[in-house]
């Protein structure tokens, strides 16, 4: 039994540990703490409804057969690179000279957990899984997976996967989470007729051989892992244990860090982030978040926002300025003003670029008029107060500079969490929002905010343009790259033009870490990755 007093006299970060009876790393150096304000809900990497945490936590309980490479920011920051793949599982692969086919090699030293191999079997089972499942199976289609036909087994340590298309977005869409590889025959031990993939199982235990394994998970409290010192898909981590703490309230999670109990605290609101870089032994990190924008959205199918007009009215109103750095403190990139500013990308095919408007009230109340609006309207603008940190002062903005013009803005507060139901579902008539996807492509973001089609889950203007559904088409499936790039840059000119939703900035993730932790890497999916992190 542990005495009190001897808990007490310890770091907060032991105490708990050692009172459970955990395992824990020798030293304080040894074990990297993340405070985070909700944990993950599932251990499952292709799990229904699962939360972001869970994506975080999944990401270093299991390999991919390929990962993203790492860039430099211009900021000094890193962030992981769309265009540069690189081995996990697979130590090699071959692309088919007609892209129909990529061939993959698994390294002969890759084991699960368990100390079972990894193998092609695996990784079809994990594979076939993540297209049977609706959750994961959305994802997947997007680089081209849709059956089980399509991966086959070669031998042991080869696996094929094929297309029925030619799509870019193939490897890399085996680069993010839901086509993690599991151990097969350890979830068939689990798997029931009725639950034949194993997913009430796989949900509370982990099945993976990521560079970290599960040590305990204690639902709404922590989860601790331990580092697997088997693993061989790269380079071995520098903490020996992590441990991902719940800590609901931002004040604690504030003195968690100034106390230096927690390396690193991920999506504290903007305040708190500006305030604790000042901190001597703190700093900001996370850079901007790849084909991400926050912006203001325009249903095109509700009166007035049905007339382009009264769209570019809209953006030529907003108060971008004031927005970023009164609301969100000079927390982002301005995405307004055009043309695109420097190091956004080669012949204008970055995403997401600055459009070419910017607060002009003379301008907006003269396309107004044009419109037949000359002495304004009354509308709704929605937002969603799980994000009101933000949201309301940018809606309180937006509604004195609407007002300026004519437009009556009663501001409409949702439930935590609604807001993005009423988008997909298109009921709203002009809102606040942010949309990021996990793939760099310009064609990628479109097909899930810009396409016509019912489906597109973005799509909360419920924006129709045939050209832009052609486009986006071209963009997808041409094998001639000058005819995708030029489909790309009439999709970016086209949303100029009809303007269905006006980008204010792209954001920044907000963490802020102890500057004794190094390595950091903004990543798609918007997590912590302790896998290359490290203590100085």
């Amino acid at each position: 039994m542990f005495r009190r007093d001897v808990l007490t006299a310890m770091p907060a970060w032991v105490a708990p540990l050692l009172a459970s009876g955990r395992a824990v790393a020798q030293t304080r150096a040894e074990t990297l703490l993340i405070a985070v304000e909700a944990g993950q809900n599932s251990l499952d990497p292709q799990g229904l409804g699962v939360n972001p945490s869970t994506l975080g936590v999944t990401w270093m309980l299991y390999d991919r057969l390929v990962a993203f490479g790492a860039k430099d920011l211009v900021d000094g920051g890193r962030s992981d690179d769309f265009n540069r793949i690189v081995p996990e599982l697979a130590e090699s692969w071959s692309v088919a000279s007609d892209g129909l086919s990529i061939t993959f090699t698994l390294r002969d030293d890759a084991v699960f957990h368990d100390g079972a191999p990894v193998t092609a079997a695996d990784v079809k089972w994990s594979l076939d899984r993540a297209v049977a499942n609706p959750a994961p199976a959305s994802q997947m289609r997007a680089g081209g997976f849709e059956r089980a036909e399509q991966f086959v087994v070669i031998d042991p340590r080869t696996v094929r996967v094929e297309l029925g298309s030619r799509n870019a977005l193939a490897l890399p869409g085996l680069a993010v989470i839901q086509p993690s590889v599991l151990n097969a025959a350890l979830c068939r031990r689990h798997a029931t007729a009725e639950d034949p993939w194993a997913q009430a199982w796989v949900k509370t235990n982990a099945a993976g051989g990521g560079a970290y394994r599960l040590d305990t998970w204690t639902p709404r409290l922590e989860t601790v892992l331990i580092r697997n010192e088997n693993w061989r898909s790269g380079p071995l981590p520098a903490f020996r244990q992590v441990v991902i703490r719940e800590v609901p309230s931002t004040g604690n999670r504030r003195a968690l860090l100034l106390r230096g109990d927690a390396d690193l605290a991920p999506d504290l609101p903007v305040r708190d982030v500006v305030d604790l870089a000042r901190e001597p032994k703190l700093r900001a990190l996370g850079g901007p978040m790849a084909n991400t924008m926050y912006f203001v959205g325009m249903n095109t199918r509700t009166p007035p926002f049905d007339d382009v007009r009264v769209r570019q009215a809209i953006a030529s109103a907003i108060p971008y300025d004031r927005i970023l750095n009164n609301a969100r403190l000079g927390r982002g990139q301005p995405l307004w003003g055009g043309p695109p500013r420097p190091g956004m990308g080669a012949e204008g095919l970055a995403w997401p670029q600055a459009f070419p408007y910017r607060t002009n009230p003379a301008r907006a109340q003269a396309l107004l008029q044009s419109a037949g609006l000359d002495g304004g309207f009354e509308t709704t603008l929605s937002y969603d107060l799980g994000t009101a940190s933000i949201d309301h002062p940018v809606a309180l903005l937006m509604q004195e500079a609407l007002r300026e013009i004519g437009v009556s803005a009663a501001i409409d507060r949702r439930p935590a969490g609604e807001v993005r139901g009423l988008i997909e579902r298109r009921e709203l008539p002009f809102f606040l929002f942010q949309f990021g996807t996990w793939f760099d492509q310009v064609e990628y973001f479109f097909s899930q905010m810009y396409q016509g089609s019912k489906t597109a889950p973005g799509n909360g203007a419920a924006y129709a343009s045939p050209e832009m559904d052609r486009l986006i088409a071209v963009a997808q499936g041409s094998a001639d790259d000058n005819e995708r790039n030029a489909a790309r840059r009439r999709m970016i000119a086209l949303a100029m033009q009809d303007v269905p939703y006006v980008p204010i900035v792209q954001p920044y993730l907000n963490v802020v870490a102890q500057k004794s932790v190094t390595g950091y890497v903004t990543m798609f999916h918007r997590q912590v990755d302790a896998r290359v992190l490290a203590r100085t």
